[in-house]
């Protein structure tokens, strides 16, 4: 497998918010795209986020906005270097850890979730940034140092924005940083087209649409792309390829950069793969799990299993000329919840499995759990995790919720070049901070999740776009590095949808009262 990419994320509290300000307003002005992420409180109704109604999904997903918090938001500004080989990226991340100054729900299992990875509630309540929900108070959305005033220069910045998995995210944003909520779907999709107009990816929809992978959650995808294209630099292809390039951060700013990596999940020397987790990127068993959650090793047998199950559905296919029943059908309950591309793989690896009934219901459990989490895509899926997406809420519906008021307690970079990570001396460098002790210390008690799920969420869609690339004349690669990936543009991923979520401005709908107002005073006119 490709070396293991080792990023430094930004630690961004209340203590250091000011001091950050300039450096990340230039990130993101100067940025070529973004990508978001969010840590949530929790997500209510997990079986309403997946009504067959996409209308009754998005009423339960502002439920929650307006009775949840955002935690902690992911930034990750990727800047094309056009002195460099194409596709070459100076990627800047920021995890902010967040403190909503209003009354909101918190869930249990979103709490149990965050503390398994790492994040530290002693830390948010004593050095969260505190932020208002709703509309704006008193003008201060466009003034001052603070969360909203952030996302409207992330609004004035005019890129293009990056989520995975993201209508879970982008509506807690909106509610959170910038207005109430409208009440109709088509008026909020009318909205996001305006505020961004350089256009909306989700990497979910990328992936399964589109590169069309075996797994899509979040670690899957970025681990699959790093792999190919490590692969294809080593092999000397033709093609584009990904490199990216961080800051090296010196003096005090040293103090506030935690080097993340992205984990490897299961105990060495174990090669017999969870199904579950191979599927959904989750598992109910988590650390207890006995068999391997390495997606490394997921993605290297799901290669090696492609030509065997091509083998498998010829014979089939020559068995049901031949009158036989053809193998398990595809409709059987053994494969309920899992995502359409993971089906041939589960077939091939758990037709034992399927016999036993209490492992059957366990697949079961497994996919209504996926199901759940699938809402928010960056937030259910991890609970948000496919061990990925984060959101951070997991569980059954008719949990007991916990009522808090959270309320406060009390030149920066020189470049520094680490090509796509691949065994270079930055990148060893930087591994060689990360002592055995350390990486404990951070596992216990890191709070950058959102920004390294955000740094992962760019890789991916970077990748994607140089294979839009590939082979282009050089007019049509200018025309396309302007809209970056034409056919997911403006399209979010819809959980049990054949169709995403279209985000445009119809001629049946209007944009909201909030949102106009906002936009006047944003640039002094009318949309």
């Amino acid at each position: 497998m490709a070396a293991s990419l080792v990023v430094p994320v930004v630690d961004v509290h209340n203590d250091n918010f000011k001091e950050l300000w300039p450096a990340m307003v230039v990130a993101i002005k100067t940025s070529s795209f973004i990508a978001l992420d969010t840590e949530l409180s929790g997500l209510g109704n997990r079986k309403a986020l997946l009504a067959e109604s996409v209308e009754d999904r998005y009423k339960a997903i502002c439920h929650a906005a307006r009775s949840r918090s955002i935690l902690s938001l992911g930034i990750a500004c990727y800047k094309k270097q056009d002195l460099k080989a194409a596709d070459t990226y100076l990627v800047q991340v920021y995890n902010l850890t967040l403190l909503c100054s209003e009354e909101y729900i918190i869930e249990p299992q979103s709490v149990q979730f965050l503390v398994q990875h790492g994040f530290d509630f002693n830390k948010q309540y004593a050095h969260g940034i505190s932020y208002l929900k709703g509309n704006n108070k008193g003008g201060l959305d466009y003034h001052g140092v603070h969360i909203r005033a952030l996302f409207t220069e992330l609004l004035r910045s005019r890129k293009p924005l990056v989520f995975h998995n993201g209508l879970i995210d982008m509506v807690f944003l909106y509610q959170c940083f910038y207005a109430h909520l409208p009440d109709r779907l088509a008026t909020f999709t009318a909205d996001l087209s305006e505020m961004f107009p350089a256009g909306i990816y989700d990497t979910k929809y990328v992936t399964e649409f589109e590169l069309r992978f075996t797994a899509s959650y979040l670690e899957y995808a970025y681990k699959k792309c790093k792999l190919d294209n490590s692969r294809s630099v080593t092999s000397g292809g033709a093609g584009r390829h990904v490199h990216v390039d961080f800051c090296q951060y010196a003096g005090l700013m040293s103090s506030y950069i935690d080097y993340r990596e992205c984990p490897v999940a299961s105990p060495q020397g174990q090669l017999e793969v969870c199904q579950r987790f191979s599927a959904f990127g989750y598992c109910p068993n988590g650390n207890q799990c006995p068999l391997s959650h390495d997606t490394d090793l997921i993605i290297l047998q799901d290669e090696q299993g492609k030509n065997e199950k091509r083998k498998k559905r010829k014979r089939q296919r020559e068995k049901k000329r031949g009158g036989g029943d053809g193998g398990v059908a595809e409709g059987s309950s053994v494969f309920d919840g899992a995502p359409e591309n993971k089906v041939p793989h589960m077939e091939v690896e758990g037709e034992e499995e399927k016999a036993n009934e209490n492992q059957q219901a366990e697949v079961d459990l497994c996919a209504e759990t996926e199901t759940e989490r699938d809402g928010k895509g960056n937030g259910v899926e991890d609970m948000k995790t496919e061990s990925e997406e984060n959101v951070a809420g997991g569980g059954h519906t008719n949990s007991t919720n916990s009522t808090i008021t959270a309320t406060r307690g009390g030149e920066i970079h020189s470049k520094v070049n680490t090509e796509d990570g691949e065994d270079s001396g930055e990148s060893r460098k930087c591994s060689e901070l990360l002592t055995k002790s350390e990486e404990q210390k951070k596992a216990e008690a890191g709070t950058h999740r959102a920004g390294f799920d955000a740094f992962m969420t760019g890789y991916i869609f970077a990748y994607s776009c140089t294979l839009v690339k590939q082979g282009g004349e050089k007019e049509e690669e200018k025309e396309q590095d302007e809209s970056w990936h034409p056919a997911c543009l403006n399209k979010v991923y819809l959980s049990g949808k054949a169709v995403p979520l279209n985000v445009m401005k119809s001629t049946f709908s209007k944009s909201s009262k909030a949102h106009g107002q906002k936009i006047e005073m944003l640039w002094g006119k009318k949309m």
